[in-house]
Formats: C-alpha cells, sequence, structure tokens
C-alpha cells in the first residue's frame, strides 16, 4: 500500500511538473504573424507560408527564442495556409526523412498526376527494386498527412492486385519503424509535419490538404472566426511580446515586424542567413521602441552579390 501511494505521489508530482514546464515555456512565447512568405529551412526546401498565426515557443523551460539558433524554438502553428512544392517534399524526404543508410526508401521523387501525388524510387530494403506508387492526400484525425496508395509497381510491373491476392499491403513492404515522422498503415504512409521538417519544428494540426499543379497546399488548424486587424499591409513576419534575441540584442516585450522591401513578390526569408538580409535592409525605431526591418529578399540578395563578384575588378597579376 505504502509503495503505491509512493509511486502515485511521485506520478502526480511528475506530471505537475511537466505541466508547469509547459505552462513556462507557453509565457515565454513570442506571438507571431505572417503573410506571403517563402520560408527558407534549408537550401533546397522551401515552403511558401500565405498566412501564419502562431508563437515561437521556446524548447528550454527557462530558454527564450533565438533568431540565431534555429533549435531553440518550435514554430506552435493556431492556423495557417501554407505551400510546398514537390520538389521541395521529395528533398524532404531524401535529405532528412530517409537519410539514414538502413532507411527503406531511396532517391525519391514526388510529382502530381491531377489531384493525385506519384511517388518514385527504390525500395532499399528490398534490393534497391524500383518503385512507383500513385495515391491520394488527406488530412487523418490527428492532424497528420495520409497517403493512400491506389496503385503500386514494382521493376516497373503492376503489383497492387497481386498484393491484394496475396493478402499483402504496403506497410508489409516497408518497415518504417526506425524512420523520423513516417510510418506505414496496411496501404498508406502517414507523414507527421512536426518531424519530418528540419528545424525550427512546426506544432500545429492538419486540417486539410489538395493538390494545386505542382504545390501540396496545407491547411492548419481552424481559421478564426473574426478577421483579425492586420501588423502590417504589404509581406511580412511580426513577432510580440514576451523576450525575443537576434545576434547581440535581446528584444524584451517584443514588437518587432520584419517588412518585404519588395512586395511586388513573396517575401524570400531564410533564417540561417537572415542576418545577410538584415545588412542589405533598414531599420527603424517607433515611437513606443517597436522595431520595423525592411529587409532585402534571400533570393535577390544571393544574385546581387553574384553580380558584385564578377563585376569585382581582378587583382594586378
Amino acid at each position: 500500500m505504502l509503495l503505491l501511494v509512493s509511486v502515485l505521489v511521485v506520478g502526480c508530482s511528475s506530471a505537475g511538473h511537466s505541466q508547469t514546464q509547459k505552462e513556462s515555456t507557453k509565457t515565454n512565447a513570442v506571438q507571431t504573424e505572417m503573410r506571403n512568405v517563402m520560408y527558407h529551412f534549408t537550401e533546397s526546401v522551401t515552403v511558401h507560408i500565405l498566412e501564419l498565426h502562431g508563437a515561437l515557443v521556446p524548447v528550454r523551460q527557462d530558454g527564450l527564442p533565438i533568431f540565431d539558433d534555429s533549435r531553440s524554438f518550435n514554430l506552435e502553428i493556431s492556423s495557417a495556409n501554407i505551400t510546398m512544392t514537390t520538389d521541395s517534399l521529395a528533398n524532404v524526404l531524401n535529405q532528412y526523412v530517409f537519410v539514414a543508410s538502413e532507411a527503406p526508401l531511396k532517391d525519391l521523387t514526388v510529382t502530381t498526376e491531377g489531384n493525385k501525388l506519384k511517388v518514385k524510387g527504390k525500395l532499399h530494403s528490398k534490393g534497391d527494386i524500383s518503385f512507383e506508387t500513385v495515391g491520394t492526400l488527406s488530412a487523418t484525425p490527428e492532424g497528420q498527412i495520409r497517403i493512400h496508395a491506389q496503385k503500386v509497381k514494382a521493376a516497373h510491373l503492376p503489383v497492387k492486385g497481386l498484393m491484394d491476392l496475396l493478402g499483402l499491403n504496403i506497410a508489409d513492404l516497408i518497415n518504417t519503424k526506425k524512420v523520423r515522422g513516417v510510418r506505414s498503415e496496411e496501404n498508406d504512409l502517414i507523414l507527421d509535419p512536426q518531424q519530418i521538417l528540419p528545424p525550427p519544428h512546426i506544432e500545429g494540426r492538419v486540417t486539410a490538404i489538395r493538390i494545386e499543379g505542382n504545390q501540396i497546399v496545407q491547411v492548419f488548424g481552424n481559421k478564426p472566426k473574426a478577421e483579425l486587424p492586420l501588423a502590417f499591409g504589404g509581406n511580412y513576419m511580426a513577432y510580440r511580446g514576451a523576450q525575443l534575441r537576434f545576434g547581440k540584442l535581446t528584444m524584451s516585450d517584443t514588437d518587432m515586424i520584419l517588412i518585404d522591401m519588395d512586395p511586388k513578390d513573396p517575401f524570400d526569408f531564410y533564417l540561417d542567413h537572415y542576418r545577410d538580409q538584415l545588412v542589405a535592409g533598414h531599420t527603424k525605431i517607433t515611437p513606443e521602441f517597436g522595431l520595423r526591418v525592411f529587409m532585402r529578399d534571400f533570393n535577390k540578395l544571393r544574385k546581387e552579390q553574384r553580380q558584385i563578384k564578377k563585376a569585382a575588378p581582378r587583382p594586378p597579376s
């Protein structure tokens, strides 16, 4: 009886500590709003954030979001519309999800066929046999992404009918137990957006998903019933409340908006290179000590740098 009571007390104490830790990180969260942003996770993985409401939540209990450390915070999404190209999805799968040498799938390419997704690659766990699958996309009740295979080819031969005849399915062919953010379930692959993308990791539920051209359109959460006032009229990323660190500065009661210097196209932003974009732009201080940062698009910054390098005179020999 004493042992049981001790276990219950320890369990309640641990649960209380965990809850307190969550509440502490929420208190340190910086509210964010984004509009028309091309957000680079890596050189080859980019998403288009059409609109987003959420928060930067520090990973550590006593921490704060740090722009110079993408692992210091998660992006918690309350509502958003985000698109990703099939090329970016393929890069995520090849360079981040199935990157381990023992991963069951390799050399993946992703394209669309109307409103369906086509995935090609190699079954590495089956001797690198080439495969191709065509399937539909949907959101699971848990807020993840379901790819349901309708057609399957292996070594260029249709095998879906044979698999059905033998009582086999995708889960029998692909072992995803040691794969980050992916699991097989009968004839479906389930992708967890919170795990498959590089840092900063996102936290949020996918409530709808569809294909438009070569774009995969993901809807997170539910749109607010009342339209919230925009922080700015153009393309931007706004941050408010709590503390936010960037470079050598720490902003208290954060009031910062990163603004696209060229609103004619999406705001091209790369967190790992935000300082280069910052240096190429300019800043303004509001009467309330808010910070307005006008930033150069990352893709245009790179073009300008290349042009400068080409135009630079050669040193005398």
